[in-house]
């Protein structure tokens, strides 16, 4: 599991073009999807918290909360942008954050009410993927172009062996082809609705 920092280090160009979609209207503005225990599918508003050091989020006792205690799986959507069709995802696992000088800087830094029932976690990142489209007033004009990176350490063992390490083709920043189905199954030739 890569931490922010390790993403965006090895690929900077998409960890800045993520960043600034979660945070276009300021601080961040994203859905967090979550397992509930039955293994349902659960779906809130947050506002992540990206620095140079990592990908945080500031979750109040609720649902959603005792979802990543229990299971830390996450997926986190950036919201739409006004002006287009854009989007960032990212998913992998959430961990509690238990050091006090962290969780201390971050509330500082995530204006975060100190004595407010919150926890605070750190997302990992598995997968990222971005998708531009053309501006809203040109539908149809043309197909979104989908950059996505999947976490080195953690590529399927369908993509290498111990004695072949995955293609680089299969683990960075590339335009997804079509036909390809990710990791965690989405058809990716299927256009937005």
């Amino acid at each position: 599991m890569a931490s922010w920092s390790e993403f965006a280090a090895d690929e900077p160009r998409l960890a800045a073009e993520i960043r600034l979609l979660m945070q276009q209207y300021g601080p961040g503005f994203g859905y967090l999807a979550t397992v509930r225990a039955d293994g349902g599918p659960r779906v809130h508003p947050v506002s992540p918290l990206i620095t140079d050091d990592g990908l945080w989020c500031f979750v109040i006792d609720s649902p959603k909360r005792r979802d990543l205690e229990r299971d830390g799986r996450y997926a986190l959507h950036s919201f739409p942008p006004e002006e287009s069709d854009d989007e960032a995802y990212l998913a992998g696992r959430a961990r509690p954050v238990t050091d006090p000088a962290t969780v201390d800087r971050l509330t500082r830094i995530g204006r975060a009410a100190p004595q407010g029932d919150w926890r605070l976690f750190e997302f990992s990142v598995d997968v990222a993927m971005l998708t531009r489209r053309d501006p809203v007033t040109h539908i149809g004009a043309g197909r979104p172009e989908m950059r996505l990176w999947l976490d080195p350490g953690e590529v399927a063992p369908a993509f290498a062996t111990p004695a072949s390490p995955p293609p680089a083709a299969a683990r960075r920043d590339v335009l997804v082809p079509d036909g390809r189905r990710g990791r965690h199954g989405f058809d990716t030739r299927r256009p937005a609705a």
